[in-house]
C-alpha cells in the first residue's frame, strides 16, 4: 500500500478514536479495556498501524461491533477512498 494511503487511513483512525473516546482519558480507556495508553496515544496521533485485536478492543470499548466501528472509521475517510490501485 502506498505511504500516502496509509497516512490517510492512520489519520482517519486517529480522528475516529478521538471522537468516540470523548472526554474519557486515554489512560482510563486503556486501563478499562487492556489497551496500553501508549498505543492509544500513537493511534490518536496517526503514527501507528493498529493490530486487529486492538481494533476489536476499541470497538468493544465504544459499545460497537467491529463492523459498526469500521463504519465510523469510514466516515472519516475521503469520499470514494480505496486502498486498491486505480
Amino acid at each position: 500500500m502506498q505511504d500516502v494511503k496509509k497516512k490517510v487511513i492512520y489519520s482517519s483512525i486517529a480522528r475516529t478514536v478521538k471522537r468516540l473516546r470523548g472526554a474519557k482519558s486515554q489512560f482510563m480507556l486503556g486501563a478499562e479495556y487492556d489497551i496500553p495508553s501508549s498505543v492509544l496515544s500513537d493511534l490518536e496521533r496517526g503514527v501507528k498501524d493498529p493490530q486487529l485485536t486492538t481494533l476489536f478492543k476499541l470497538s468493544g470499548a465504544f459499545g460497537l461491533s467491529i463492523s459498526q466501528f469500521m463504519k465510523e472509521l469510514e466516515k472519516e475517510l475521503p469520499q470514494n477512498f480505496s486502498v486498491n490501485e486505480e
